[in-house]
């Protein structure tokens, strides 16, 4: 496609020279853009295009970096970046080296705050405001906000203290699902069309101004002026929360007309107060595959654009966790499954269909979710709470104070630990080990392939464990041949002075360089963990009679398996050398999963 207008744009101010006609223009390249780099890179597809008009928008009325824009989770700033001077990068998007998926402060300084997971942009633009603020009070700070991430509590803390902003501190609610204080009748929308001129708050503005100026009278008229009309307004739209919270609410606005847009975020600028600004979208706006099927489009690999993407029925982890679920729901009416807005994606979607009334979607709030799940194993269900690793981290507190402490036996199905890709450094399942192995009691389990992930599942089912069951991505293949066992470890006797020690996804790994290994005429033994932690008694007798001992892991190093096996081994006083290979401590930026692994 020629790009007769997104090729002139080298950074936002050139989008301020476009008139409304060019800009609807160049959102139809922008979109051009997208399908086509996404579908070879993929990444997120129906968000993006559900914000096309909105970005432009915002960058024709306010001018980053001086003003900041955060995007709330940050998968929706494909715009954003190809408008603030990343165009010819943009077929780089997702890649090693390329551009992040992701807002990323040092990939560019029109990025303001790094962006990847949901529900933190408020207090971030908050932040960002007021320290700016102490410098310069000429400056504008946005938070863009899916209604997806207005079911988080943090956006409310944020709200709650943002609201007393001194300046134009905006709010945009990208709505593209719900509907927040509708308007009725003819006089609601007989105001609200007032209320998207401009002149209309400059007039409101002059006439505050004039009335308080009168002497002795007139702040008196004024206050009784305001109270009238907020006692009318009232009446005829209902006051909502965000007024409540001191934000002056506007729209809603349809977020696919660039002129109106403009208007409305003119409005907001020029008020000097805090605003949220409503905008309704439509994922997959211009796409008709996206449109028609906007969850399918969320995250995609790369795909035929002319044709779609192609659903592929192939097992995952994901969906053998769902399954076994099912199987065990079927026969006991207590087992029950929670998400927090991930149903898909976390392989829920038939246990949703098949046991509505044992299926919870709490919406994005992990640490909810946890506390929630604790409460259902209290109250006598056996919960599981199915959940990404990154996202996991968010619970931590709740894990220890309201599941360990209170000694529940609550499940947590860990999906996507370990080396997640091209999402990047916001994404990698790392952590988990580190920080789930601090809380007393809680057991780890962490299966190599898919029917060692339903045995795990249908064992922690029958226990009144505290416990996690983590496993990666996607799906691998299996080829070595071992028998599932209860025992906590497993055992792959060959060698008589090499022991390597590992667990996951990586023992398919491990176990083909030792059948390499051996054709060379060197044997390892192979100790295969089941559950990775606690690490027991017999496991430290078997290891410490080697005289090497080699672990892979996929986790940070710190408050890793490895690093307490090195330690049990020290107090057992171990004599032979001890190598662990693990992630170090440091963030994995986004990469393909087998570059991640070979470094």
């Amino acid at each position: 496609m020629d790009y007769k207008f997104l090729g002139r744009i080298n950074s936002p101010d050139d989008v301020k020279k476009l008139n409304n006609g060019e800009l609807v223009a160049l959102c139809e390249e922008i979109r051009h853009c997208l399908i086509s780099t996404v579908s070879k890179n993929g990444g997120h597809l129906a968000s993006n295009l559900g914000v096309v008009e909105l970005t432009v928008a915002l960058h024709s009325v306010f001018s980053t970096p001086k003003d900041s824009i955060i995007f709330d989770v940050g998968h929706q700033c494909y715009t954003h970046k190809i408008l603030t001077g990343r165009f010819e990068q943009f077929e780089t998007l997702r890649k090693e080296g390329g551009l992040s998926g992701f807002m990323r402060p040092n990939e560019s300084e029109h990025d303001s705050f790094v962006t990847g997971h949901s529900s933190n942009s408020v207090s971030a633009a908050y932040g960002i405001f007021e320290a700016r603020s102490k410098i310069d009070a000429s400056h504008a700070s946005i938070a863009v906000v899916g209604d997806g991430a207005m079911t988080g509590g943090m956006i409310y803390e944020a709200l709650n203290n943002a609201g007393d902003a001194n300046g134009p501190f905006i709010v945009v609610l990208n709505d593209n699902e719900m509907s927040i204080s509708q308007n009725v009748g003819a006089m609601a929308r007989y105001f609200n069309v007032i209320r998207s001129k401009p002149r209309y708050y400059r007039f409101k503005h002059n006439l505050q101004k004039f009335l308080r100026n009168i002497p002795l009278i007139g702040n008196f008229i004024y206050k009784a002026i305001f109270k009238s009309k907020v006692a009318l307004k009232n009446a005829i739209y209902k006051c909502n929360i965000f007024e409540s919270l001191g934000f002056s609410y506007l729209g809603p606005v349809d977020g696919h007309d660039v002129a109106k847009l403009k208007n409305i975020f003119t409005i907001a600028k020029e008020q000097n107060r805090p605003a949220l600004v409503h905008v309704i979208t439509r994922k997959g706006k211009g796409y008709s595959f996206a449109e028609e099927n906007p969850n399918a489009y969320h995250g995609v690999s790369s795909f035929d654009a002319a044709k779609g993407v192609a659903f592929s029925d192939k097992e995952t982890f994901s969906s053998v966790c769902g399954k076994t679920l099912c199987s065990l729901a079927e026969k006991d009416n207590k087992i029950c499954a929670i998400t927090a807005a991930m149903c898909e994606g976390t392989g829920l979607g038939e246990f949703a269909e098949k046991y509505p009334d044992r299926f919870f979607d709490v919406g994005i709030a992990e640490e909810h979710a946890m506390t929630f799940t604790s409460g259902l194993a209290t109250g006598g269900m056996k919960p599981f709470f199915v959940v990404y690793s990154s996202f996991l981290q968010r619970a931590y507190d709740q894990i220890i104070h309201d599941c360990a402490i209170a000694q529940t036996s609550v499940k947590i199905c860990v999906d996507r630990a370990g080396i997640v890709g091209e999402d990047g450094e916001t994404h990698q399942g790392l952590f988990d080990v580190a920080f789930l192995s601090s809380v007393p009691g809680m057991h780890i389990y962490a299966p190599s392939n898919l029917s060692e992930l339903k045995f795990i599942i249908e064992k922690v089912a029958a226990n009144n464990e505290l416990c996690a069951v983590r496993y990666p991505r996607g799906t691998v293949d299996n080829k070595t041949p071992f028998t599932f066992s209860d025992d906590e470890f497993t055992v792959f006797d060959d060698g008589k002075d090499i022991a390597v020690v590992t667990y996951g996804r990586e023992f398919n790994q491990v176990y083909d360089a030792a059948e390499k290994l051996k054709k060379n005429g060197a044997n390892v033994t192979i100790v295969k963990l089941n559950k990775i932690y606690p690490l027991s008694q017999e496991l430290i007798c078997k290891i410490k009679g080697f005289k090497k001992v080699y672990f892979y892991e996929e986790a940070v190093r710190s408050g890793s398996v490895s690093e307490h096996l090195a330690a049990k081994l020290m107090e057992e006083n171990f004599k032979g050398n001890f190598k662990a290979f693990t992630v170090g401590n440091d963030f994995v930026p986004a990469c393909d999963v087998n570059s991640a692994l070979k470094k």
